[in-house]
C-alpha cells in the first residue's frame, strides 16, 4: 500500500496546495494523522478522496514516506491514483 502526494500547484489563500491520496482510506487517514491533519480536513468528494496539504506539509509527507507523483512526468500513475481516489469518494473502494 502506498500514500501519494502530487505537485503543490494549486493556489489558494496565499499558499500552494497539493493532494494527499492513498491506495486505501485507512492508510490515507493514518498517514494524515501522522502529519497532524484533523479528520475534518478529509475531502470525501466524487472528485476524489484526499486531504489538501500545503507545499510545506508536502515536504513533510515525503520525508515520512509518501511517494511524490508529478502530473507532468508520471501521467499514467497519476491517472491510476486519481481513479482510485474517485472510487473511494464514491464509496466504491475501501
Amino acid at each position: 500500500m502506498t500514500v501519494y502526494v502530487d505537485d503543490a500547484v494549486w493556489p489558494w489563500r496565499g499558499e500552494r496546495w497539493a493532494h494527499l491520496m492513498a491506495d486505501t482510506l485507512d492508510e490515507l487517514h493514518a498517514f494524515a494523522a501522522r502529519l497532524g491533519m484533523p479528520r475534518r480536513a478529509f475531502q470525501n468528494k466524487t472528485s476524489g478522496a484526499h486531504y489538501d496539504i500545503t507545499a510545506q506539509m508536502r515536504l513533510q509527507a515525503i520525508a515520512l514516506g509518501a511517494q511524490a507523483i508529478s502530473r507532468h512526468r508520471e501521467r499514467a500513475l497519476v491517472r491510476r491514483v486519481i481513479a482510485r481516489a474517485k472510487a473511494q469518494g464514491r464509496g466504491l473502494a475501501p
